[in-house]
Parts: C-alpha cells; structure tokens; sequence
C-alpha cells in the first residue's frame, strides 16, 4: 500500500467514524473542555481558553448568610453573565456537555444557554417553576434541558381523561402528569387522572362532589386540588346537571385517596391555586372576590382583595404573587399585606393568564386576543393578537419559546418576537360550537401539554428535542449536568442520571448560532439564587466522569 492511497483510505474511514458518531452507533471523541467559569470572584474562564465571561449586575461572594461557598449570585431581574461568540464554542451537530452547581434561593429561572430565537438553533438549560398557567401551578423546580436547529413543531392527540369535557388544570408531581377534569353530565363528577402513555389515563379519584377539578399546585412536596361548580355557560355550553358547589381544597394520598384540608369561605368554584413565600393561596372564581390563605387545621384565612375586584389568575414574579381579573381586565401585585393596581390592559374586559418571557411577566386577554408584557418602566407593552382570536388562555416557555392557547378555535402560537405570533395548530376541531379553548398547560417528559373544550382531549407538543426532570430538584446546593449524546439528551442529578430523552436523529440538530453564551438568563424567567463552577465540555461525559465531576469540583 502506497502512501497516498493509505491516507485515502484514512481520510474515509474518519469520515465514516464522524458519521457514525452523529448517528449515535459508535463512540464520541474523548471530552475536551471548552469552559470552566469557576464563579467564585469573577467570570474569569479557567480552561485557558480565555473565553472570558462579562458580568452584568451579579454579585460574587458567599451564596447566603448560612453558606460561605463562594459563587455567583444572581437577582431574578437582570443579572447574567455573557461571553461573547467565538467558533470554539461552536457546538455544530456534535455532542457536548454542560454542568454547573446551583442554589435556587427564591424563583427559578433559566441556567445556561446559547440560542437564537430568531432562528430557533441552539441549547436552553434551565429550572422552571409555572405559574399562572390560567388557573394552576403545573411545574414545580423541574430541570429542563432542549435544544433546536429550526425544526417544526408537531403535536400529538394524548386521549381524553375519562369523560372529560375539559381538563381545566394540570400539574406534574413525582415524575406524572396530573389532570383534573371538568363534566357537564348529570352524574358528572371533576375528577383526577394521572397519565399513562399515549391515549391512557389512570383515574385518580373525584376528591369533591362538585363538576370541576379547577386548580392544582405542589406544596411542600404533596399534589393539592381545588375544586368547583363550573358554570358551562360561560363557554356558551349547556349547564351541568350537577348541583354541588365547589370550593374544597385537597391533598393527594395516592391511589384514589384525598384528604379535604379545608374550603373557602362563601365560594362556589376555586379559580388559581399558588405557592407564595412557602404558603399556599387560592382564590374565587365567581363573585364575591374572596383571596385567602392556608392556614393550619385546614382553615383558610381571607386576605384583602383589591378595590372589592376579584382575583383569578395567581403567579409569582420577581418577589411578589400577581393576579389577573376577570373584573375590568387589570392586573394586580400583592407584596403579602396589600395590592397595587397595575391598571387596564387597553380596552380589555377580562385578564386570563400569567408566564415570563426574558425576564418580563406577560399576560393574557379578553377580548382583544392579545398578549401584553411588563417593561421596566412598569407599563404594558402590546405583544400582538395571536391571528384573529379573541381570548389568550395559558401561556407557557417551552425550549426557547413562548407558546399559548386561544380562543375560539383552541389554536396555540408560537410568539417570534416584537408583535409576531406563529400558529401552531388548531387542536379542538369540535363542529357546530360557539367556543373551543386551548386551556391550560404544562411541560412533563420534554414536551408541552394542552388542554381542550369541550373535546376534553390532551394534546403534546415537541418542539425540537428536549428532555425534563419531572421531579421537584431539592433545596440546597445541586449538581446539573446536561448531556447531548448522539441521538439523546440526558440530565444528571447529584452525579447520577435523573432522565433521558426519547432518541432523535442528531443529523437534524446543528446548533450552530453565533449567539453569546448566556448563564443566569434566557428565554424565560431571570435566574434567582447561586451559581458556581459552570463547565462547558466538547463531547459527552460519560456516568462515571459526571461522578467523578460531582466529586472533584463538590460543595465547599
């Protein structure tokens, strides 16, 4: 063999290694790091890449008055820190690995990330609590790690809960997804399912007499319901034949089983359901406005409601629990002891739902059909009209996206900055209706989750690939890690694998950008709390070198 016809010959063969690499058949190359932001004074990179990371408004020193670690710390309002683009951290379509230690010390937020949301390509890490999402809390401190190169979204019909005629709140809890469910038949009672698969939902008991299951949130660790007598005309659908009131509030015991912890006082239908400052709230849905707080003994204390105005929607951002109002279309910001008006969103009726987009806390409207957001100068700014619907329900960030559900024709869009909005789909097809709603959301399995009326049906989106770890992550100091490993993604919790995603074809996932590095903040929420030690690797770690990551770099 002559020299040139072997180095022919190796020229292929490395060609056919990196192939198969892509494919997920054969190994990665060796990891190699990229970046090493140790974070314990500055954003210095200690790879000796000198990829260096500028900080703006975080503050370095010991994470919280009961821990001397040193790291970074961020406000949940406009702290990051960024490094600039640079072609070694150009991640192509090859694997790679990012991992860091965090302290969550209030709201969550996004952890690091490299994306364009122009053109949908890069990587989004982040811990996401929702709130808000209409009337529930669906996402509790759960990891969540995608990535996009511009690929189209596609949804799946996940089956009907029973005889549902509308899940009206959903909420993940110890690795499920939960449903509570709406019926306008005679015998209808709401219910709870947990889902199973495709098409496949486990009943979990009715806790209440009443038609509706209308909120859910996770408090302290344990799966809380509230309960309603729903009125159907109000989605211009015949009445329940159901009599019972609503009002009730219950834990979840497993199995079938549910303890009542209590009902509120003079209310008929529960309309959010919230954890605010490690307390649980709720409020009414119908008139009289009523707002009040879990106390112990299941009894439930009536806090002040503004200007006599009902509270609907309950989400908390940058320090306080905001609500919507289905009582002149404003919006209002409780501090614990009283409520400041944020005013009328135009000429709105009717206020519906709460995310946070970069940052900034969005709401949702009747009659307009439009999203609105909070500037730093505290006024609303107009997001657009989601095509020509009229009400914007649940509002969710889902792998570098805001997405929401609307009203008449149940559609979801996807926002794509300043006023634009891209449909998605229409998911309830339901003929000869005045209404069909996309209702509430939730992200469970690396996917976001929609609701439906009158349908009842659930239906999922995938928007690039992306995996969650559907379990609350702990208090105190964590170690992440996030990997992309040919054709799947898989996160590590404390050095030991939490979850992977299901495979996809790595061919179709270049997540070459040019955008900045970004740690502390993204797509959704600013990150509040601590973090330390953040490694970028070309190439997957493996089990054992996440362990031994975990170990070598552990909390000082």
């Amino acid at each position: 063999m002559n020299r040139r016809s072997g180095g022919k010959r190796q020229g292929v063969l490395a060609v056919a290694l990196w192939l198969g690499v892509l494919a997920g058949h054969l190994p990665a190359a060796e990891p190699h790091l990229i970046g090493h932001w140790r974070l314990a004074a500055d954003g210095t990179d200690s790879s000796g890449n000198k990829l260096h990371a500028t900080p703006h408004g975080v503050g370095f020193g010991a994470a919280a008055p009961d821990d001397k670690t040193p790291a970074a710390t961020f406000d949940g309002r406009s702290a990051r820190l960024t490094v600039s683009p640079d072609r070694r951290l150009g991640l192509g379509a090859g694997d790679f690995t990012v991992a860091l230690w965090l302290r969550c010390g209030g709201e969550p937020g996004d952890l690091v990330t490299m994306y364009d949301p122009k053109k949908r390509f890069g990587f989004n890490l982040s811990l996401r609590t929702n709130t808000g999402v209409t009337s529930s809390q669906p996402n509790v401190r759960q990891l969540q790690f995608g990535i996009d190169a511009g690929t189209e979204p596609t949804w799946a019909d996940e089956g009907r809960p029973g005889n549902a005629v509308l899940a009206f709140a959903l909420a993940v809890h110890d690795g499920s997804l939960y449903a509570g469910t709406c019926g306008n038949g005679k015998d209808d009672v709401g219910r709870v399912y947990r889902y199973e698969g495709p098409g496949r939902w486990a009943d979990c008991g009715a806790p209440d007499k009443c038609n509706a299951v209308s909120a859910m949130a996770v408090y302290r660790g344990k799966l809380y319901a509230a309960t309603a007598k729903y009125r159907f005309a109000g989605s211009a659908l015949p009445e329940s034949g159901n009599p019972n009131r609503g009002g009730g509030v219950y834990r979840y015991d497993g199995g079938t089983a549910w303890t009542e912890v209590g009902r509120l006082p003079e209310t008929e239908a529960v309309g959010g359901l919230v954890v605010y400052k490690d307390r649980l709230y709720a409020s009414s849905l119908y008139r009289p406005a009523g707002f009040f707080r879990y106390e112990a003994g299941g009894r439930w204390e009536a806090q002040p409601v503004p200007d006599g105005k009902r509270v609907e929607s309950l989400a908390v951002h940058g320090g306080h629990l905001w609500a919507t109002s289905y009582d002149g279309g404003r919006v209002y910001r409780y501090d614990g002891s009283s409520w400041k008006d944020y005013g009328q969103l135009e000429d709105n009726t009717q206020t519906y739902s709460f995310a946070v987009q970069r940052g900034r806390l969005c709401v949702g409207t009747w009659p307009s059909g439009k999203a609105y957001r909070l500037t730093d100068g505290e006024a609303w700014e107009d997001m657009g009209r989601l095509g020509g619907e009229l009400e914007v329900m649940g509002m969710l960030v889902h792998n570098g996206h805001l997405y929401a559900g609307s009203l008449p024709l149940a559609e979801v869009y996807r926002h794509d900055g300043g006023q634009s909005w891209t449909r998605t789909a229409q998911l309830d097809k339901t003929p000869d209706v005045k209404y069909r709603r996309a209702w509430t959301m939730a992200q469970h399995g690396g996917r976001l989750f929609c609701s439906t009326l009158p349908s009842g049906r659930v239906y999922s989106l995938t928007a690039g690939a992306c995996v969650t770890h559907d379990r609350e992550l702990p208090a105190g100091w964590q170690h992440v890690a996030a990997v992309r490993r040919g054709g799947v993604l898989r996160l590590y919790v404390g050095g030991k694998l939490a979850t992977e995603s299901v495979r996809f074809d790595p061919a179709r996932f270049d997540l070459t950008n040019g955008e900045s590095l970004v740690i502390g903040a993204g797509a959704g929420a600013n990150y509040r709390g601590a973090i330390r030690d953040v490694r970028l690797y070309a190439g997957a770690l493996g089990d054992g070198e996440v362990t031994r990551l975990v170990r070598e770099s552990g909390h000082r």
